[in-house]
């Protein structure tokens, strides 16, 4: 069988704008002309309009001349084809996608590999990563048994996003191997909520599978959604399906680590802000190099993470990329048959939410430009 190459281009798309030919997707050994200012893995639409959104509001604020680079596995489930339609729409040079080819398995994630060299590529002509949110990882990737509550939708991705998270920071599997980030400490990676997970499972961290009944020992919706707010990760109202118009995220407070650049960041007041939060798993045994700075109010989850090591690798459990959280006009609807819709500012404003985000994003930006 023919040996496939690390990176491939799939297809070639071209649309003219002002009269010149744009590359939609590229091919690793173009990447030395392209210089990504910023890495997005799993640029599916949805999550290219989100960091569209955050940075033309300047939440995100970033040089108008930013490049960004969109980054997949080809057998991901996701159709990448819709995100080659969207930019070749957006007609904006500034945006590529990458498809990475290799096999892929929990045998040889953390091991050199097919994809090995697509990594180095990207990381050595880029500037920083983001790995965005997403569903939850097999079991396998981190040695447990699967839960029957675990629903596991695109291996492909989590395989790639893991491998490379490896490639970077390296892991407790292999404490010889010698992390991309040696060469370059100050490179910066976000990882939200999935993201976290992952740079948590690639470190040689493992898993809660399940909050509510490995942590709380709830075995139904309803105890869930009678404990505190706090106490729950996500809308579980929504398991109901009486009302599809619900919002997919629960807002609860967390707590920083003192002084911790998140604790900078509220300006070190009692006052506990509120996340935009959606998950039913959660760190367990940290991966080499991680370290908590941000919990739940009960001290269960953590909600935040920094690395030992290299200071612009951080990973929040919640999503401060969500852009309703910056807009009043953006209203919620959070329990089913709710009629008094409110917005996230309204409910949180200033120091009680609002101005913490804001904060976030004006901070991971200096690592970017």
């Amino acid at each position: 069988m023919r040996k496939y190459l690390a990176v491939i281009v799939s297809l070639l798309m071209l649309w003219s704008c002002t009269n010149n030919e744009i590359k939609v997707l590229l091919s690793a050994d173009k990447l030395g002309g392209f210089q990504p200012t910023v890495v997005l893995m799993h640029p599916t639409v949805n999550n290219i309009k989100t960091f569209i959104e955050l940075t033309e509001n300047n939440v995100f604020p970033l040089p108008d001349d930013a490049n960004v680079l969109g980054v997949y596995h080809i057998n991901g489930t996701y159709d990448y084809g819709l995100s080659k339609d969207f930019l070749e729409e957006l007609g904006n040079g500034h945006f590529k996608l990458l498809g990475v080819e290799g096999e892929l398995s929990p045998n040889n994630l953390y091991l050199e590999n097919d994809c090995s060299n697509a990594f180095r590529e990207i990381f050595s002509n880029s500037k920083g990563i983001i790995f965005f949110g997403g569903p939850d990882m097999p079991a396998a990737t981190y040695g447990h048994p699967t839960n029957l509550l675990t629903t596991i939708t695109d291996v492909n991705r989590h395989y790639v996003e893991l491998s490379f998270l490896y490639h970077l920071l390296g892991g407790l599997q292999n404490e010889d191997y010698s992390p991309l980030l040696e060469e370059r400490p100050n490179y910066p990676i976000l990882g939200i909520c999935l993201g976290m997970q992952s740079m948590n499972v690639a470190t040689g961290g493992t898993m809660y599978q399940d909050i509510p009944t490995e942590l709380y020992g709830l075995q139904t919706v309803e105890e869930v959604l009678a404990q505190e707010q706090n106490a729950q990760h996500k809308n579980y109202h929504s398991n109901f399906g009486v009302d599809d118009e619900l919002t997919w995220g629960h807002f609860h407070q967390i707590k920083f680590e003192k002084r911790t650049f998140l604790d900078t960041l509220n300006n070190f007041v009692e006052e506990f802000p509120y996340v935009w939060s959606s998950h039913h798993q959660a760190l367990n045994v940290l991966g080499k190099g991680i370290i908590p700075i941000a919990w739940s109010i009960d001290q269960k989850i953590v909600e935040a993470v920094r690395h030992c090591k290299y200071p612009h690798v951080l990973g929040v459990q919640f999503h401060p990329e969500v852009p309703s959280i910056y807009s009043a006009e953006a209203k919620i609807k959070r329990i089913p048959l709710e009629t008094d819709h409110k917005s996230y500012i309204d409910l949180y404003p200033d120091q009680k939410g609002e101005d913490f985000h804001r904060a976030f994003w004006q901070m991971v930006s200096t690592w970017y430009n």
